[in-house]
């Protein structure tokens, strides 16, 4: 097979590091790239995810035989619709379907209709009224963008004060574009956050293995939402008792209720769950993969991707049985100084050969590119996820960290304590 991977980041990095154990894959192209997928993909950095005319044709020129549209925006504003009017086999939900992500209002409301376990909230489209209900709103609460934001849409406000700065961000400075034009106040719940990803096929589920993301920017979950500085799979905390529960009342619910609703979901829905003294809840829904969870769960995956993207797109999924490596992984991003507010790019990375040398090791490029000169440099606020394998999550966290150290860039950041939670499990 001749495969497309549209998007530039490291899920999309991971996306095709998988595509290239397939035996079945004859040619791999991806746009619009970067440096490291370059590496094993004919890229076309000249091209947006968000350009479908020239995406279209460009898979045309190219004779590809399957589209994989791995990010948000281009799912949301329905790309696949576009490239299967065109004659395309695709992997991923068309437009209708790509809401389940591309609305929280959506989600929430839908969660809601079909008795879905998640937090209680009240949408608001202008500011007057989402500042009248604060008024009398429990603290800390939650402020979600209503549409798609880079990961980067979510307030937890500790106080009215900081509530109603929220509000003003949100809606009236729109920090986050158009975003932001509907707002939703979300109740604040604690527990433990776990991500699980799913294949489906609009109507079977198949979930991966379990991973734990770390969105704060700071060591102690401090600073601002980024679009995912770590992560570690599978989670701990992720039992057998808990994923019973949810395949039962989240899972199969949620696709037979995109179903129901005629948006029949095929591709990977990511739930955002949160484990609370009253069960798991859904925080969340992607409708791809995630970015960073991706780097950890794929390299685990035994499959062959092919057959099972084929199957989604067939809907003969229940004749799948997904399967994992009993093992761990972790991905430790390497950002630049300053992300996810303002940072400079555009310095060469250094140590990259040394990957190659070592299995169980891997460094998935998400900000970076070719120069002028030849050279791979820093081109984004995350650059690199620097992932490591090994029997144990402890293990496979020591192995990590000490990747991080093989390679360099000048204003290179992370965090220290990503997977610190293994130690408490």
């Amino acid at each position: 097979m001749r495969v497309l991977i549209i998007g530039g980041g490291g899920r999309e990095h991971a996306i095709a590091v998988a595509m290239k154990k397939s035996s079945r894959l004859d040619a791999l192209y991806c746009v619009p790239g970067n440096a490291g997928i370059a590496q094993i993909a004919e890229c076309e950095p000249s091209i947006g995810v968000m350009e479908f005319d020239k995406i279209t044709a460009y898979a045309k020129e190219k004779a590809i035989d399957l589209v994989f549209v791995a990010p948000d925006d281009p799912l949301a504003a329905g790309l696949v619709d576009v490239l299967e009017e065109a004659g395309m086999r695709v992997f991923g939900p068309r437009k209708c379907a790509a809401i389940l992500e591309g609305s929280k209002a959506f989600s929430k409301d839908l969660m809601k209709k079909y008795h879905i376990p998640t937090a209680g909230y009240e949408t608001f489209d202008n500011a007057g009224d989402a500042l009248t209900y604060l008024e009398h709103a429990s603290m800390p609460i939650v402020l979600k963008a209503d549409g798609l934001a880079l990961g980067k849409g979510v307030l937890i406000c500790n106080t009215l004060e900081e509530a109603r700065a929220g509000v003003r961000e949100i809606m009236e400075e729109k920090h986050f574009g158009d975003a932001g034009n509907v707002l939703v106040a979300e109740e604040f719940l604690t527990g433990r956050e776990v991500s699980v990803l799913a294949f489906v096929d609009g109507k079977t589920v198949k979930t991966m293995t379990s991973a734990q993301d770390h969105k704060r920017a700071r060591d102690g979950d401090e600073g601002p939402n980024t679009g995912g500085m770590g992560c570690f799979s599978p989670s701990p905390f992720y039992t057998e008792e808990v994923d019973a529960y949810c395949r039962k009342y989240i899972y199969q619910p949620t696709v037979d209720a995109m179903a129901a609703e005629g948006r029949e979901f095929k591709g990977v829905i990511f739930f955002g769950l949160i484990l609370t003294e009253d069960g798991p809840k859904v925080l969340e829904y992607n409708a791809r993969f995630g970015d960073p969870e991706t780097q950890v769960v794929l390299c685990r995956m035994k499959n062959d991707i092919l057959d099972v993207v084929d199957a989604c797109i067939d809907g003969t999924l229940d004749k799948i049985r997904l399967q994992f490596e009993d093992n761990a992984a972790v991905c430790v991003v390497l950002a630049s100084e300053g992300y996810p507010v303002s940072y400079r790019k555009g310095f060469e990375i250094t140590g990259l050969e040394r990957f190659g040398a070592e299995s169980d090791y891997y460094c998935f490029h998400a900000g970076s590119k070719t120069d002028e000169k030849g050279r791979i440099v820093t081109n984004g606020g995350r650059v690199l996820g620097v992932t490591a394998k090994a029997d144990t999550l402890g293990e496979a966290r020591r192995k990590a960290y000490e990747a991080t150290g093989w390679v360099n860039f000048e204003n290179k950041y992370m965090r220290h304590d990503i997977g610190k939670a293994i130690d408490e499990a």
